[in-house]
């Protein structure tokens, strides 16, 4: 599995209804795409009002065909007069899973 780890900058003041909305859009656009396991948008417990989204897809090569699409261009620009700056992208491999689905000793 491929993981992409992105943190978003601060939301501009007023906007994170938005944002959410915004999130909630997109997402059912991204889960159209080949590959796409699942998304997910965290928000910092630490009272920053920083998120972090999570995309799981089942390779690097389905990831960065969603990643360099049209759609995703569009859902950037749409995105991006909410935002204080620019998202910080991490991508993972997985390695190891250690969940209920998983078989005991790890793997995925």
């Amino acid at each position: 599995m491929f993981v992409n780890h992105a943190e978003f900058p601060p939301i501009k003041q007023g906007k994170e209804g938005e944002f959410l909305a915004w999130f909630a859009w997109s997402s059912a656009i991204y889960k159209t795409f080949n590959g796409f396991i699942s998304r997910r948008l965290l928000k910092a417990t630490d009272g920053s009002g920083s998120f972090v989204g999570v995309v799981e897809h089942e390779s690097k090569e389905t990831f960065m065909a969603m990643h360099l699409s049209e759609e995703r261009k569009k859902a950037w620009e749409r995105v991006a007069p909410l935002l204080e700056g620019k998202a910080k992208p991490h991508f993972y491999e997985e390695i190891m899973r250690a969940d209920a689905a998983a078989p005991p000793g790890g793997g995925s």
